[in-house]
């Protein structure tokens, strides 16, 4: 491994994360000048430009051949936004979540790991399976926009005032926004392109394989946009933007980066048997483990983000001893899933049942 393959992979996370806050200031302001709301602009743009450096890196893996790096990049960002991200933000601050969350949006981000995972076990990712996909991000982003027009338009200002919309445009300010646009999207085209090379570099000088690399080190790189905005949130007492932040995030790297990634990629996007035994059931797991959570208290307390930090550990630990081939890994993997899951999954039961049953007494 030479020092090129990590000024690579530090050169191409810088990128990523500056295109993708360049991209997002430019578009956000454009469309603001073709008078569309700013709630609007917040749903979608800043939205989509979230999951920015996620789709970068999964569609120039695709369109490079490289498809275990682009599953492995979704997979593992959502299982890190969860375990790590939330695990420690929630030890700098407990976290909020808000109703709508746990009745809606943590319930379509079970769905939709489940849909990727039911078209993806045939062993590959088809442009139908990609539009389908991208046909679902389309209208969730529809739906928020409906039913944000029906809430309280004080979000409108909110938007506003984050992006500067507020502001008396220049003279010219649509070709400097334009040009804003243009060096984001060149900056993560950029970006990806040198953290793909990178990656594979790495994988191919450690013995580990392109999929490995994708779940932790292009995941846990992708998503620092999202662990500085719910670090950023929690310090500023903004506590239920961050758990909002991450659930949002998952539910479009499912739908639209894979969907993206699947309709460019030249051929099927393969899935390898690994991710589909493993990493699909974790990732689903960790999903469906953040409705008891939530629901307890509508809060994440800081055991709470403990217990999730600790998974993520164990998580990576297991995934580095089973690509080296350690003799570890398979009594590792039978302890987490014959005594640690099942462990935890009673104590979420247990305390989700005693929420329940709390607010069921407060009714009546």
């Amino acid at each position: 491994m030479t020092l090129m393959t990590y000024v690579y992979l530090i050169a191409g996370l810088v990128l990523l994360v500056a295109g993708a806050e360049v991209l997002v200031r430019g578009a956000a302001k454009l469309a603001a000048q073709f008078g569309i709301p700013p709630l609007v602009i917040g749903l979608t743009v800043v939205a989509f430009g979230t999951s920015a450096p996620e789709t970068a890196v999964s569609v120039q893996s695709a369109f490079n051949g490289s498809g275990d790096l682009a599953i492995g990049n979704v997979i593992g960002s959502n299982i890190a936004n969860v375990l790590l991200i939330l695990g420690m933000t929630a030890l700098v601050a407990p976290l909020i979540v808000s109703r709508q969350l746990i009745r809606l949006d943590v319930p379509i981000m079970i769905g939709a790991s489940l849909v990727v995972y039911a078209l993806a076990w045939d062993g590959a990712l088809s442009r139908l399976d990609g539009a389908l996909l991208f046909a679902g991000v389309l209208a969730y982003t529809g739906f928020l926009i409906y039913s944000a027009r029906k809430e309280n338009k004080s979000d409108d200002d909110e938007f506003a005032k984050e992006f500067g919309l507020d502001e008396q445009p220049k003279p010219y300010a649509w070709a400097i926004n334009l040009g804003l646009v243009i060096v984001g999207l060149a900056l993560l085209v950029g970006g990806s392109n040198l953290l793909v090379e990178g990656a594979v570099q790495l994988a191919r000088a450690l013995g580990l394989s392109e999929l490995v690399i994708g779940l932790t080190v292009i995941a846990i790189g992708t998503s620092l946009p999202e662990l500085a905005t719910s670090i950023i949130a929690a310090f500023k007492g903004e506590r239920d933007i961050a758990v909002g932040n991450i659930v949002g995030s998952n539910i479009f790297n499912l739908l639209c980066v894979l969907g993206l990634a699947s309709l460019v990629s030249p051929a099927a996007i393969p899935v390898a048997a690994n991710a589909l035994a493993f990493d699909f059931p974790v990732m689903i797991a960790v999903a469906v483990a953040c409705l008891p959570i939530f629901f307890s208290g509508y809060r994440i307390n800081r055991w709470e983000g403990l217990l999730f930090l600790a998974y993520y550990v164990a998580y990576t630990l297991y995934l580095v001893l089973f690509s080296t081939g350690r003799p570890l890994a398979e009594s590792f993997g039978d302890a987490m899933i014959g005594y640690a899951l099942p462990l935890t999954a009673v104590t979420l039961v247990v305390i989700a049942g005693r929420a329940w049953h709390k607010q069921r007494g407060e009714q009546v």
